[in-house]
């Protein structure tokens, strides 16, 4: 009995030990199975999201294009618009030179008239008062011979002054209408103008914004790092007495003034890690936060052995070597008290004190210092004190 009651129980005993090995072999197997369906479906996503990130590079540049193309219309029209104002200035002046001198000669005209009147009266009485004074009555018919052909000359001279009067009224009628013209077609330009650079402006504001950053603070850093004036974004001239010359010139600065801040947003996006700092295929295997009772300072991504690493902005090196912990690290130093940190390289491909460009290589991806596999712990420190870099790449997910 004692025996068979020991051969039951290791029976039994071996069969529930089998049956529960073989229900965590097929809850591994399935959780294998959905780890590899979420990371097909979020390599999906990720090549979708490159794909719209170059796209909307590729818009980017073409509104860029068309906004200097634009703006070199615009320069065009203002100059043809300035030429078609002098003409009209010297066009009034002219006409108030003619009607002076009509209205001098008119006077005259009539001084004239009323001269040979007194003489004629006076001739009449002369010949009534002296029938015998013939030397004298044909003295008086030469004055008045002479003073008729001077109304005569004075009348055709009226007549030429008054078409020349009309001809420059109707050419200043359609000087003005040009204008007219001239100035609907640059609302409609600066309106499209206008509406463009809002449209590119905000997803860069509400880019720089969702990654925490001060717009005023990073325009004004920016802009006094690049302080030159010249250029296509200089703004118009003024008048001798410090005023706009016109609502066209005072629009057309507030363009150059956008163009002038979208210019700054794109030198501060080429400084501010919002790149990724892989260009091919790689899986998200850690991300910022607390990981087995430790701060996890960074985001890890995977790849194979020796897969290239770029920066995200442009910056300076100040890290390129071994680091505890870190193994192979590089340390780049950018803008606005940022820094951004590449660890566990298999290999470094800059030096300290080196300048970088977003995009440019500086190492490959591998497995030193203290890590579990091949990948590379990336970080984003902002006055040294470690940040999310997730919430600059998700920031930039709709712009770059």
């Amino acid at each position: 009995m004692v025996a068979l009651t020991g051969c039951a129980a290791i029976v039994g005993w071996s069969i529930i030990a089998s049956a529960m090995l073989i229900m965590d072999t097929i809850g591994a197997g399935s959780l294998r199975d959905q780890a590899r369906r979420e990371q097909a479906m979020y390599e999906e996503r990720l090549n979708a999201l490159a794909g719209e990130r170059d796209l909307r590079a590729e818009e980017t540049r073409n509104a860029q294009n068309r906004f200097n193309l634009a703006l070199t219309e615009v320069s065009k029209m203002q100059s043809a618009l300035l030429a078609s104002e002098d003409r009209r200035k010297e066009l009034e002046t002219g006409i108030g030179v003619i009607q002076s001198t009509l209205r001098r000669t008119m006077s005259e005209r009539d001084t004239a008239l009323a001269e040979a009147e007194n003489l004629t009266v006076a001739l009449a009485e002369s010949t009534d008062a002296d029938k015998s004074g013939a030397g004298h009555a044909e003295d008086m018919r030469e004055t008045v011979a002479f003073l008729s052909e001077a109304l005569n000359l004075t009348a055709t001279e009226r007549d030429t002054i008054a078409a020349e009067a009309a001809a420059a009224y109707e050419l200043a009628g359609a000087l003005d209408f040009d204008r007219q013209l001239s100035q609907d077609r640059n609302d409609r330009i600066f309106g499209q103008l206008e509406d463009a650079l809002t449209i590119s402006i905000e997803p860069l504001d509400k880019m720089f914004r969702s990654a925490g950053l001060n717009t005023d603070t990073l325009i004004e850093q920016v802009r006094r790092g690049y302080s030159g004036q010249g250029g296509p974004l200089t703004p118009l001239s003024v008048s001798t007495k410090g005023e706009l010359t016109d609502p066209e010139t005072l629009r057309a600065n507030g363009i150059l003034d956008r163009l002038d801040q979208l210019n700054l947003y794109r030198i501060a996006a080429e400084k501010t890690p919002f790149s990724l700092p892989l260009k091919s295929s790689f899986r998200f295997t850690s991300g910022f936060g607390a990981r087995w009772g430790r701060m996890h300072n960074g985001t890890d991504f995977a790849a194979s052995y020796g897969t290239p690493i770029y920066s995200t902005a442009d910056g300076v090196v100040i890290h390129a070597g071994w680091m505890s912990g870190y193994g192979r690290v590089v340390k780049i130093q950018h803008e606005f008290g940022i820094e951004t940190r590449y660890a566990h390289m298999s290999k470094i491909h800059v030096t300290v004190g080196q300048r970088v460009s977003r995009g440019d290589r500086i190492g490959d991806m591998g497995n030193s210092g203290r890590s579990t596999g091949t990948h590379l712990h990336y970080e984003v420190r902002v006055g040294g004190k470690p940040v999310n870099p997730m919430i600059y790449i998700k920031a930039a997910r709709d712009v770059f």
